[in-house]
């Protein structure tokens, strides 16, 4: 009997020297994202997978292209990060905020620019916390009056 499962595609884990790389580590809500910023020719993988396969959703892709092209520097450097914790929104802009801190590293005159942007700062808005006696955080039960 042949075996059906020969057919399996593995994945390729993209490998980058991280000896010339600068190290940043960026945070939102939940999620933590090291993040590594190597010269190169504007790759990004996170987890070992290509930014696209990762974040489907264009306007994730997006944002954590922002920094990058707001110095305008989008194909002089890889991205390589691994990120955990929270969801993709989350996920993406600790992202985002990892490759800004590391783009001040790497180059300290941009950080007038990327500061102007409000990508170095940390996003310190996080999820309220529910309350006994309500519904939700902020949202209380019926009330009736007779």
């Amino acid at each position: 009997m042949e075996n059906i499962n020969n057919t399996e595609v593995k994945e390729k884990k993209i490998k980058h020297n991280l000896n010339d790389a600068k190290y940043a580590t960026g945070r939102r809500k939940k999620s933590i994202a090291k993040v590594w910023l190597i010269k190169g020719n504007g790759n990004i993988s996170v987890n070992g997978k290509k930014m696209n396969d990762y974040f489907v959703k264009e306007n994730l892709q997006t944002s954590i292209y922002r920094p990058l092209s707001v110095v305008g520097k989008e194909n002089e450097f890889d991205v390589t990060c691994s990120v955990k914790g929270g969801g993709l929104s989350g996920q993406a802009g600790a992202i985002t905020h990892g490759i800004a801190r590391a783009l001040v590293i790497f180059e300290p005159e941009l950080k007038t620019t990327l500061k102007k942007g409000k990508f170095t700062t940390r996003d310190s808005r996080s999820v309220e916390r529910k309350k006994y006696g309500r519904r939700k955080a902020r949202r209380s039960f019926q009330f009736s009056k007779r």
